[in-house]
């Protein structure tokens, strides 16, 4: 059985493992940044800060079997605040017409853009590779548990929710559009400037372009990424399409990677969440349907698993008592769930 919970300080070396198996900012290869990560996760957990930008969140999850985390997904209360802004390119149009040769353009424009009272982001999704299709759709689950968690206390998270999509990168894992821009203005790599605006943003409005800039000027290859995915993300833009989130027509200002973002009471995992008490009676297996169950465990602040459930009782979650047998359930307790 796989199960979500909060992470724990025990799972740094397997977060570790999973840090050397992607290449990805928010789980460097780092294990006291990990260790870091953890720990602020953990408080957030148990008694999370006034000032949102401070509580990060980090679900894994787990095989029951071996014990072995082999995913991991995370929600910022707060992306974009005076001391650390969001940056983004913002994706316009100009139109340009001359009388004179009766001859008009209408030109593609980024232009760079800060938000100081930003939103609460999710990110950080990371699956074992040889755990990607597997029938118990696991990535979906690491992505919905987060939805789970804001339904639950949607008084820690702000109104909108945002998220920021991988474009495509070439086999090196550089982008075209840094190439093309950031490069010819910071002097850097595309890596170096991602990991020195996790801890420092102030080089982007002090060298980034702040006029317009047309993709007309910019090559093929570059121009032809804005706003696209890559073909391992494309899965998650179709999921987040799915749920309700929408392409804000802002792109991440070094690799041009699309924005998406959706009010909390606009996504239907959230709008279709189910108050209830837990119950070992009524399941029909025939009369029930895939739900992440919030599955409150003594030993952990967050836990919850992907169930089978009926709801032939308004307020009562009957769950398969098969798939349930090896935890340790408190009957009877009121709890949260959403589809699956």
């Amino acid at each position: 059985m796989y199960i979500l919970r909060s992470v724990s300080k025990d799972d740094l070396k397997d977060l570790k493992r999973l840090s050397e198996m992607v290449s990805f900012i928010n789980l460097p290869p780092d294990p006291e940044i990990i260790q870091s990560k953890i720990e602020s996760s953990i408080q957030a957990f148990k008694k999370p800060s006034k000032q949102l930008r401070e509580n990060y969140y980090i679900f894994v999850l787990e095989n029951t079997a071996n014990k072995e985390v082999m995913g991991v997904s995370m929600i910022h209360a707060q992306h974009g605040t005076e001391e650390e802004p969001h940056f983004f390119l913002r994706v316009g149009q100009e139109h340009k017409f001359s009388q004179t040769i009766n001859t008009g353009f209408i030109h593609g424009t980024l232009k760079l853009g800060l938000d100081t009272d930003g939103p609460t982001e999710i990110g950080g999704l990371v699956l074992n590779p040889d755990y990607r299709g597997n029938k118990d759709k696991l990535g979906k689950q690491l992505s919905f548990v987060r939805f789970l968690y804001i339904t639950m206390f949607p008084e820690r998270f702000k109104t909108t929710i945002h998220s920021e999509l991988m474009p495509p990168l070439d086999k090196d894992g550089n982008s075209a559009l840094w190439e093309a821009i950031g490069r010819r203005f910071m002097n850097m790599g595309y890596h170096d400037a991602d990991v020195l605006s996790r801890s420092n943003k102030e080089f982007i409005l002090s060298l980034f372009p702040s006029e317009n800039i047309y993709q007309t000027l910019l090559p093929i290859d570059a121009r032809d990424s804005i706003g696209k995915v890559g073909k391992d993300t494309e899965p998650v833009r179709r999921m987040l399409e799915s749920i309700g989130f929408k392409y804000t027509h802002e792109v991440d200002p070094f690799d041009g990677g699309p924005h998406y973002r959706c009010e909390q009471a606009d996504i239907k995992p959230i709008k279709n969440k189910v108050i209830g008490t837990i119950s070992k009676e009524g399941f029909d297996a025939h009369n029930c349907v895939s739900m992440l169950v919030a599955l409150p465990q003594p030993k952990h602040d967050f836990f919850a698993a992907r169930v089978s459930v009926t709801l032939a009782k308004p307020g009562v979650i009957s769950l398969n008592p098969q798939e349930v047998g090896s935890l340790v359930i408190n009957w009877g307790e009121k709890t949260t769930a959403i589809p699956f």
